[in-house]
Order: structure tokens, then C-alpha cells, then sequence
């Protein structure tokens, strides 16, 4: 028996594909509408037969759906919210997939009706690639998904969203929207703020050109384009409504960086070795605990 009658997905990217082929495979509703605004997706989500219905009109997607659920950058949920506002079923669940939450609440609180289960979600994957081809069912297998409710949310309406992501493979954590978006900060929004700097830098030194930068390029700044590579308009929405938290941790950054900068001017290498010691043991703290695999040059397939 499927866990829903309908679930609907707005937006059908890497996130929301998978999403979509992992309901399939796990057979959690017994009809998948979808609806995405770009037109190279829906030729391409027609012919991968994504969905059992692939709506031109938003409102006829999500309605008399019992879940819903946002895959679209964070920065278009107001509009979305208030299209869809008329067409939500009494009793039904309005999700997201956004890597910020508590904006989720400020953005679609105000025209989700009374009788919606307003519960924001962040399933914590993905990769660099973008587009309905991209996706795939396993991509939530062994990965956290946070939800992010309110105190007073309906108990029963988190516990099937809890479901829901478990049936997709994934480990299933309630926090604070709050919570989740300082944690996130540090452990994803940082690190890709760093990453797209990073990049950033390379390519406009005068005294290397893009060819040597990327002809020599090291496994670090290798690794770094692969994180910059990410989606310019999620990315872009996720610094704008995670500010607050964001510009937090990079004062931290801030801070860290310039007791780094003392020590290797002064040659205090006794500073720089304990900060390293330090960060290595977090590397294997993720391994532990199944974030990460233990394989060499961070699993790279090599020829023998």
C-alpha cells in the first residue's frame, strides 16, 4: 500500500527527479504529478517518464495532493505559495527540499492555508550536476534528511513526512529551523562560499593563466571546482535567505584564518601542526560515521 494517494513535486532537477524516481522504485504514491517551469525539462521529464502526470498549470499538480513538495531554488517560494495557495487539500503537506528553513516559514507562512501542514525538509545530498537527467533513486540512500517543524506542528503530518524520507533510504533527524541553518552554514553554505572564492581567485590572477591553473591543477583546488560547479541560482538564494547565520561563521572563518596567517609569518609551526592534527581527526570522525568512505584520493578510479 502506498504511503500517499497523490504527491505532487514542483520542480524537477537533480533533487526533484530523484525524488521522483525514488517514489516510483519504493512505490510511496499511487499517482506523481509534476510540474517545472523550464521547457527543456518537461521534453526531457516526458521522455524519462518522471511523473504520471506532468502539468502545465501549476495548480493542477498540487491539487488534491497529500504531499507536496518544493524542489525549486528558495528564492521562488513566495510566488510559488501563492499560486498554489487555492489548490491545497485540506489536511495535506506542504514541503520543501531547500537548504535553508527557517525562510521556508517566512516565505510560504503566510499564504499556506490553516487546514496545510506547513513542515519545511532538507534531505542533506546531492552532487554538481543539474537538470531531470541527472537525477537518480539512490542518491538519498544513507543520508540525513532534516525536518524542520514547528513546536506546535501536527505530530502525525511529521511523522509520514518522516516516513516518507525513510522510505526513500534516508536517516530521518527533527531539528530546529534555526539549528539547521547555523549548522548548515558551517558543514555546506561556507564551504561553498570558500570554494566559489577560491575558483574565483585563480581565474582572474594575471600571472597564471587559465590554462596552467587548470593543466596543474592539485586534488584541493580540483575538488574546490567541483563544489563551485554547483547550481548559481540555488547557491545564489541560499546566501540570501541564510545571511544572518552565514555572515556568522565567516567571521569565525575570519578569525581562524588570521591566527593561520600569524603563524606562518612568525614560523610558529608548533601552531600550524596542532591545527592540522586537529582537523585530520574530524576527517576521520565523518569516515566513522558513514559520511564518507575511507578509499584513496577520495575514491577516483584509477588505472592499475
Amino acid at each position: 500500500m502506498a504511503l500517499f494517494d497523490k504527491i505532487a513535486i514542483i520542480g524537477l532537477g537533480l533533487i526533484g527527479s530523484s525524488i521522483a524516481r525514488g517514489i516510483k522504485d519504493k512505490k510511496l504514491a499511487d499517482v506523481l504529478s509534476g510540474y517545472d517551469i523550464n521547457p527543456d525539462y518537461q521534453n526531457t521529464i516526458k521522455e524519462l517518464c518522471l511523473v504520471d502526470d506532468l502539468c502545465t498549470k501549476i495548480g493542477d499538480a498540487v491539487k488534491d495532493a497529500d504531499l507536496i513538495i518544493l524542489a525549486t531554488p528558495v528564492g521562488t517560494y513566495s510566488e510559488i505559495g501563492k499560486e498554489i495557495k487555492s489548490y491545497l487539500k485540506e489536511g495535506a503537506i506542504l514541503s520543501d527540499v531547500g537548504s535553508v528553513k527557517a525562510a521556508v516559514f517566512e516565505m510560504l507562512g503566510p499564504s499556506t492555508p490553516e487546514n496545510v501542514h506547513l513542515i519545511p525538509a532538507h534531505p542533506v545530498a546531492g552532487t554538481e550536476q543539474s537538470g531531470p537527467e541527472s537525477g537518480f533513486s539512490s542518491l538519498f540512500q544513507d543520508r540525513w534528511a532534516i525536518i524542520t517543524p514547528l513546536d506546535d506542528a501536527d505530530q502525525n503530518a511529521v511523522d509520514k513526512l518522516s516516513k516518507f524520507w525513510q522510505g526513500l533510504g534516508s536517516n530521518v533527524e527533527i531539528m530546529n529551523a534555526t539549528h539547521h541553518d547555523k549548522v548548515l552554514a558551517i558543514t555546506s553554505h561556507v564551504p561553498h562560499l570558500i570554494a566559489y572564492n577560491i575558483v574565483g581567485t585563480a581565474r582572474d590572477l594575471e600571472e597564471v593563466t587559465k590554462s596552467e591553473v587548470i593543466k596543474f591543477s592539485a586534488g584541493g583546488f580540483r575538488d574546490f571546482t567541483r563544489i563551485a560547479a554547483s547550481n548559481p541560482t540555488m547557491w545564489r538564494d541560499v546566501f540570501l535567505n541564510n545571511k544572518e547565520a552565514v555572515l556568522e561563521m565567516l567571521g569565525r572563518f575570519s578569525e581562524d584564518l588570521t591566527a593561520l596567517q600569524r603563524a606562518i609569518r612568525w614560523g610558529d609551526g608548533d601552531t600550524l601542526y596542532d591545527m592540522f592534527v586537529k582537523t585530520r581527526r574530524i576527517r576521520r570522525q565523518i569516515i566513522d560515521a558513514g559520511q564518507d568512505e575511507d578509499v584513496a584520493d577520495f575514491g577516483r578510479k584509477h588505472d592499475k
